[in-house]
């Protein structure tokens, strides 16, 4: 009797790893329950994503407010349209920049989003005209290493 009463805890202690598992999983995953309710969606072209995926949060002011729904490649403008999905909740002016940011050093991507100042709200469709595209590291030092060698090669007799 004993023995059956250990191994009945022994599987709900293990069945509880698997679910506290499977939540860690979801939450890394952007597939939480977190998700957007009652969404409107605006595009926003960038010359460069990064490593931005779909699902990746959409914050304003470190608040989630939304997802990327979808990312694709414009062939008449040669750059990639980002579709928001935003809360309708959250009502951001027209002239809100939207930025590709990352969290900490080597975190994952997201869109932030500042508000500007006008008095029209952006609504379904809409598309989103202030972009900065994501900082890429490598053509940061690669910049670094071009401006570093340049100060150090002879200069030419005139």
């Amino acid at each position: 009797m004993a023995r059956s009463a250990f191994n009945f805890w022994v599987g709900v202690f293990v069945l509880a790893g698997f679910v506290a598992l499977l939540v860690l999983a979801l939450k890394v995953g952007n597939l939480g329950s977190d998700g957007v309710r009652d969404p409107y969606r605006v595009k926003a072209h960038f010359s460069n994503i990064g490593g931005l995926k779909e699902k990746a949060p959409v914050r304003s002011a470190g608040v989630l407010v939304g997802r990327v729904a979808q990312i694709r490649f414009d062939n008449k403008r040669y750059d990639a349209e980002v579709t928001l999905e935003l809360d309708k909740r959250f009502a951001f002016p027209t002239d809100t920049s939207a930025s590709i940011l990352t969290s900490g050093i080597l975190g994952e991507n997201y869109v932030g989003l500042d508000g500007g100042g006008e008095e029209v709200m952006l609504k379904e469709g809409d598309e989103m005209k202030l972009t900065q595209s994501a900082v890429v590291l490598e053509q940061i030092i690669g910049q670094f290493l071009y401006s570093k060698a340049q100060e150090g090669a002879p200069k030419k007799a005139e």
